[in-house]
Parts: C-alpha cells; structure tokens; sequence
C-alpha cells in the first residue's frame, strides 16, 4: 500500500471513523462499544486521537526514519496525543486544535534569528540521496551568508504561512463545533470538521513550502549567476567558493 494511503487510513479515516455516533448509518457506534454516553464518547474521542500518534511511532520505528522532517512529524504527533487529554470545547477547543500549527510556528520564527533557522532541516533532508561530493558543496553553499539569509527569510515565511493555517482552523472549529465535550454532536462535529479542513490546511502548508523554496531559489540564482540550483548541487560546482570541477552522478 502506497505510504501515503495508509496515511490517509490512519491519521484521518480511521479517527474519523471512531469518532463517528453513527458509522455510515449502520447505527454502530464505537463510543457504544467503549461504555457509551459521556465516557464512551470521551474514551472514543481518545482513541481517536491516540491512533495517530501510534501510526507515525509505529511508522518511524518500522522504517528506522531519523531524518530530521519525520522527527519534526513525529513530535507534533506526540504534541497532538498530550493535548487530547485536555477537555475543553468551544473557545478552548479551537485553540486546541490547532496548537500544532501555532507552536510549529512560533518555533520557525524564534529560529529564524538563530545561527540554524529550521527551515533548513527540509535542504538538509533533500540532499541525503546526493553523494558526498553535491552533498559538501550544498553545505557550502547553505553557509553562504546571502543564502543563510535567504533560509531565514523562508523559515518566517514558513512559520507565518502555518500561523495563518492555524487560525484559518480555529475559526472554523470555533464555529462548527459547538457541543459539550463528551457528548455524541460533539465527537461527529470534531469528526466533521477534520474531514473538512485536511484538504484546506494541506493547500495552505504547501502554499507556504512553495513560496520559501521559491526565496531560496531566487537568492541561489543572484549569487551564484544563471542556472545554479540548490536542487542540482552539482550546478554550484565552480561556483561555491572552494570548488572547481562540475560533479557528475547519483548516490547508490
């Protein structure tokens, strides 16, 4: 099964699913199936939010996936789990819901004015199928204080973009779910508004991604001159300095 299917499956169908008081109006309900009424539903609405967290440990541990995005991945799951365990709705739960964004965020914008903005875990991940040589002359480049300013200029980018996609889910959250936590409307309106946000907030992220890539790449062109790419590193070669012969050739 293609990785991002069971994706799909498991961080978004699935919770879904048992967060549903009437699964496809088969009349089952898991929140029945754990005890029914307010437990039952809170003891769903857990497990609905439990599962992904348990997918992407499952995942990272299975495929040994240490790269620096799937960690990042890895602690907003874990940072979604612990927040499950919190019981607000209404006002609370809308800012709860998109706690992830806000604290990704503001992470990206503290670290934009450090010597290692975060943005540049996604340059460093996208060189890991270079061989050594592109991969030393991306790392010159990433250390060219135009570039490094460039990066930066793309992690508040970054950060702002996921900012905005964070409130953008708030609002929407504020507005459509309004139940009592613990209640059957409150665990489909949850479920509603996941189904209905997932495509939204991916377009909003990518947007984001798109508009700090193309900083990047602009900042690579004016300093080292037509067709240079930090996606080619073997373009720089001769012109990062230090460096002379183009590099030919992929990793094996």
């Amino acid at each position: 099964m293609p990785q991002t299917i069971r994706d799909l499956i498991f961080t978004l169908l699935i919770p879904i699913a048992v967060l549903s008081p009437d699964l496809l109006g088969s009349g089952f309900s898991v929140a029945d199936q754990l005890g029914g009424g307010t437990q039952g539903n809170i003891r769903a609405y857990l497990a609905a939010a439990l599962i992904p967290v348990v997918y992407v440990a499952w995942d990272l541990l299975k495929n040994r996936n240490v790269s620096p995005v799937a960690l990042l991945g890895g602690v907003g799951a874990l940072v979604g789990g612990a927040l499950a365990f919190w019981y607000v709705d209404g006002f609370w739960y809308a800012v709860k819901d998109s706690a992830r964004s806000y604290l990704l965020g503001l992470a990206f914008l503290i670290s934009a004015g450090t010597r290692m903005p975060l943005f540049r875990i996604f340059m460093d991940t996208a060189s890991l199928s270079e061989t050594p040589e592109k991969r030393s002359l991306m790392q010159r480049a990433l250390g060219d204080p135009a570039i490094h300013r460039a990066i930066a200029n793309a992690t508040v980018v970054f950060a702002l973009v996921d900012i905005v996609s964070g409130l953008v889910n708030s609002f929407v959250n504020y507005q459509r779910v309004t139940a009592t936590f613990g209640s059957d409307a409150f665990n489909a309106q949850v479920a509603e508004v996941n189904a209905l946000m997932r495509l939204p907030s991916m377009g909003i992220s990518l947007l984001g991604v798109g508009i700090a890539f193309w900083l990047l790449h602009r900042a690579t062109v004016a300093r080292f001159g037509p067709g240079a790419s930090l996606f080619d590193p073997g373009t720089l070669a001769g012109r990062v300095e230090g460096t002379a012969a183009p590099v030919t050739g992929k990793a094996t």
